[in-house]
């Protein structure tokens, strides 16, 4: 199994147990002790699923505690507790016993990164507009959207929007290209002129040939 299908079924697998534990109980494990922990440390990395497992269990009331302190728009409690699950599963996996840091202190900054993450996420989206987003009802009580208001076709004014902003792209990144290779670019695709000139023609300009172009 490639590794990151195997670490993907392994963060699915990890999650379902511990959501699981979440809905099924009232309470949560104490944490290890330093001794304890150590050694359940060990054993993860000898392969022990079962030491991993229990690293998790008694770490599982970090995720309460953080996600307490955020609000992510669109996302109910439950839904921070099983994104936070992600974080903390990953800290168990990748916590390294020598980097100086306990686990609960890692552990709850991969949690807070989890959680921060969705909610960048959710500002972004926030920000996004649809051109079909309903805007408020004419006279006649229909749906009047940003569409409506631009008098296109949707799909057309979308296509344009998205060609704009590639070109912008494409125009910032040309500058650091060599000489000849923008040359090349700006004259095939038009990006300087509005033409887009034929191969042979750029070929003779340059004086190199059309395979080449």
């Amino acid at each position: 199994m490639p590794v990151i299908s195997s670490f993907l079924f392994w963060i699915i697998k990890d999650c379902l147990f511990l959501l699981g534990y979440i809905s099924g109980s009232q309470s949560f494990k104490k944490p290890l002790s330093a001794a304890e922990e150590r050694e359940a440390l060990t054993r993860m990395r000898e392969g022990d699923d079962d030491a991993r497992q229990l690293l998790v269990e008694h770490n599982m009331r970090l995720i309460v505690h953080i996600a307490r302190k955020y609000k992510v728009p669109g996302c109910t409690f439950d839904d921070l507790i099983s994104i936070g699950a992600v974080g903390l599963i990953k800290a168990v996996r990748s916590y390294d016993i020598h980097s100086g840091t306990s686990l609960s202190t890692y552990a709850a900054r991969c949690i807070e990164n989890e959680i921060l993450m969705s909610l960048r996420q959710s500002r972004k989206q926030q920000a996004d507009i649809s051109l079909n987003e309903p805007l408020g009802t004419d006279s006649d009580g229909n749906a009047v959207t940003f569409a409506d208001l631009l008098g296109t076709d949707p799909e057309l004014v979308e296509d344009e929007v998205r060609r704009r902003i590639t070109l912008a792209t494409v125009r910032r990144v040309l500058p650091s290209l060599p000489d000849r290779e923008r040359m090349v670019l700006s004259m095939r695709y038009g990006l300087s002129d509005g033409v887009m000139h034929p191969q042979h023609e750029i070929a003779r300009l340059l004086g190199i040939s059309r395979s080449y172009v």
